[in-house]
């Protein structure tokens, strides 16, 4: 069961954020299909037989270093789209493993030297009465999204929710060692919604086949106190 809340804490953060208006849209993979895009050393995870990948658009706001307050003026604020799963480690702890990681601040491009796959691209996010739209394409590739969810209720999260949604650490591959980056929150507050337009290429660009279901939907007003970790080799994972 992975934990709701963060299962460390960042004392010393390398990065602080909020993660703002998040949409969560998570389809079922066979999970040879998943482990086929994965490093040595990583296995796939699964919840009732299935491998998981999720696209999630958000706003990343306010990134700063640590010591610097959010209410600062002039802090970076930009649109960000992952394309993640969810993976084990060797030493049988879970985290994200992203397939791409488009961003619409080029400076955010520079984390490409952890091993972290950013793509500089053209990303949007806009709020209607009742509905949330997003969109992105890359600067290289025709690797595109459209996104359109009506948001609903507050839920309170299944073990499934929270399996799709809560994870601690990220693993990234450079220089032949795999690495991982620790990051604390507060619990996503979700919220179900409903897809009204989606349109996308990610997935099969990252070498996807076609899912085995409809996706699962959350949305989320977001987190504001994200606390990212400086990496470290995960010595214990085979294969590292």
């Amino acid at each position: 069961m992975v934990a709701y809340g963060a299962e460390q804490r960042v004392r010393v953060p390398a990065l602080r954020a909020g993660w703002l208006t998040q949409t969560f849209v998570h389809w079922p993979y066979r999970p040879e299909a998943v482990q086929a895009l994965l490093p040595e050393g990583l296995a796939a995870d699964e919840y009732e037989g299935a491998a998981w990948v999720g696209l999630t658009p958000f706003v990343m706001a306010a990134v700063r270093p640590p010591g610097v307050p959010a209410t600062m003026p002039g802090l970076p604020t930009f649109a960000e789209t992952n394309l993640r799963t969810y993976v084990r480690s060797g030493d049988g702890r879970d985290g994200l493993w992203f397939l791409s990681i488009g961003v619409a601040w080029p400076l955010m491009v520079a984390a490409r030297a952890v091993g972290a796959p950013y793509n500089w691209g053209t990303l949007r996010v806009s709020t209607g009465r009742h509905t949330v739209a997003y969109a992105g394409s890359r600067r290289t590739g025709k690797a595109s999204y459209r996104l359109v969810v009506r948001p609903g209720d507050p839920i309170a999260p299944t073990e499934r929710d929270v399996w799709l949604t809560s994870r601690w650490r990220a693993y990234t591959r450079r220089v032949g060692l795999l690495w991982e980056t620790p990051v604390e929150h507060e619990p996503w507050p979700l919220a179900g919604a409903v897809v009204e337009v989606l349109e996308e290429t990610l997935t099969t660009a990252a070498g996807l086949p076609a899912p085995l279901g409809e996706p699962v939907v959350h949305f989320s007003q977001g987190v504001r106190h994200v606390r990212l970790g400086a990496s470290r080799p995960c010595f214990r994972s085979a294969g590292a």
